[in-house]
């Protein structure tokens, strides 16, 4: 199952155009902000999703999950808090639609579920609704189908 999820992060990466580009440096995990919810801004300013800095935003996604994740398969629930933390609290990038806001919400808590579990089995349940808030927004925005 852990291949599985590992297969479907890399085809998505593979389909939304991986590129070599320079990748802007991790944001230091202790200094992420805490963010309020984004509010949809107007069309005129809205940044199209698929621009270099919305799909780098998102690579950074795939890559917190999969050190949650990986994190996780060597029984290291201490290590999986913090990929979990930047997952539930970074900054929000602009171009995300409001409707696949629900997705983005549900991966923040599922990750504060990761961070407060008191046990690696809680953690996992977690992780995979992570998983499964990023395979939804996925198919919303048309990365990847049914």
């Amino acid at each position: 199952m852990k291949l599985y999820r590992l297969l479907i992060v890399g085809i998505a990466l593979n389909t939304m155009g991986c590129a070599e580009k320079e990748q802007a440096a991790p944001e230091n995990v202790a200094e992420a902000p805490v963010i309020a919810p984004a509010v949809e801004e107007p069309a005129a300013e809205r940044q199209d999703w698929r621009d270099d800095t919305f799909l780098q935003h998102m690579h950074l996604h795939a890559e917190q999950l999969d050190q949650l994740n990986f994190a996780l398969a060597d029984g290291d629930l201490p290590s999986a808090r913090t990929p979990a933390y930047w997952l539930s609290r970074h900054e929000t990038v602009s171009g995300v639609k409001a409707e696949w806001q629900p997705y983005l919400e549900g991966m923040r808590e599922a990750a504060r579920a990761v961070e407060e579990a008191p046990d690696l089995d809680a953690a996992q349940a977690a992780a995979e609704r992570i998983n499964e808030n990023c395979q939804g927004c996925h198919r919303a925005s048309g990365v990847m189908g049914e």
